[in-house]
């Protein structure tokens, strides 16, 4: 999901997220001045092999931005927005071509909760997405409370009311960040007291008539250490992309890593991603790969190389903080096949 426990604490002092929800997410309201996008992708230029700020603009702003989830089709993309106490997923859909002004998705309909990570399953039936809300007889409560994994199910160009998926992917402990495959597996994670320590460890639960069966813990190979966390899985299983902190391998503060599973259900050792992708100093949060297999997008907090610092008026840095690059998340895209670059020879 997000940095969490200790690690949240770092995102929470980086971004100014305070403990509550900040108000009614009813009083957000939208950039008259939001550009007007068509095509594919929102009108953006594709991507090579070196990362580009993904929508800018209309995506990425001076805001923390993170998480994108798709359609099957391409036609409607989610991303998660953490602004000044609002944590919630905000929506875009393309319709004869133009793409519509980001809106609060609308199963976003708890003002008190934070919803997060939307994760669209493979055959486009269901939105995952992390939640705080509360569960019948559960005092209401505000901050990284009761996290646990909501859907909503398509209905027309729609989605349902949101509900809880339950036990065995949903317990007392924090479960976050679902990501599933084309046969129905998820992987997430969860957050589990380990003699006294916590730790955050990918775990996946296979489908049967359905139904989940419990959760098993991946291998030592995705769970290296005490905090790995946000794993997206390969539609097909054959990668997963995992964000590790404390790595003695990571670059920034935290890293993203791909592990590559072979057909026999054995994983390759973590591999860091790069200095393309990852950069010092620097937080992960949430990798993704678009529903074609084309591109990979991934959050990244890395800040514009300024030359105009030497350039002292209120306006240029009011100008400055309003702008992607500024220190907070944005979401940058590359080509998909630089992730194939990493599988051992």
């Amino acid at each position: 999901m997000k940095w969490h426990v200790g690690v949240l604490a770092l995102l929470v002092a980086a971004v100014g997220i305070s403990s509550g929800c900040g108000g009614s997410k009813d009083t957000v309201e939208q950039d008259s001045a939001q550009p007007v996008l068509t095509g594919d992708y929102l009108g953006q230029t594709a991507p090579g092999m070196t990362p580009e700020l993904f929508a800018p603009g209309f995506v990425s702003t001076g805001m923390y931005e993170r998480d994108v989830a798709m359609t099957p089709d391409g036609n409607e993309l989610y991303f998660g927005l953490m602004s000044g106490g609002y944590v919630m997923i905000i929506g875009t859909k393309q319709e004869k071509g133009k793409w519509s002004p980001p809106e609060i998705a609308s199963f976003c309909d708890n003002p008190d909760a934070f919803d997060l990570e939307p994760h669209i399953t493979p055959d486009g039936k269901r939105m995952l997405f992390l939640s705080t809300r509360p569960q019948p007889g559960q005092e209401p409560m505000t901050g990284w409370v009761y996290q646990d994994i909501w859907a909503a199910d398509r209905e027309g160009d729609g989605w349902s009311q949101p509900y809880n998926i339950g036990w065995p992917i949903n317990t007392d402990d924090p479960e976050y960040f679902p990501s599933v495959t084309k046969d129905g597996t998820m992987y997430f994670t969860r957050e589990i007291d380990d003699g006294g320590k916590r730790r955050s460890l990918i775990h996946r639960s296979r489908s049967a008539d359905g139904k989940y069966e419990e959760a098993e813990v991946l291998p030592e190979q995705v769970n290296p250490g005490d905090m790995q966390f946000n794993a997206f899985i390969d539609p097909d299983e054959k990668y997963l992309i995992v964000c590790m902190a404390g790595h003695p391998e990571n670059i920034g503060r935290g890293d993203y890593y791909v592990c590559f599973r072979s057909e026999d259900d054995t994983w390759t050792d973590a591999i860091n991603m790069g200095e393309a992708i990852n950069t010092p100093g620097n937080n992960v949060t949430s990798p993704y790969v678009s529903p074609d297999g084309k591109y990979f997008f991934f959050a990244s907090n890395r800040k514009r190389d300024d030359t105009q610092a030497q350039t002292r008026s209120y306006a240029k840095i009011q100008e400055m903080a309003n702008d992607p690059q500024n220190g907070s998340a944005d979401i940058y895209w590359i080509d998909a096949s630089y992730i194939e670059t990493l599988r051992p020879e």
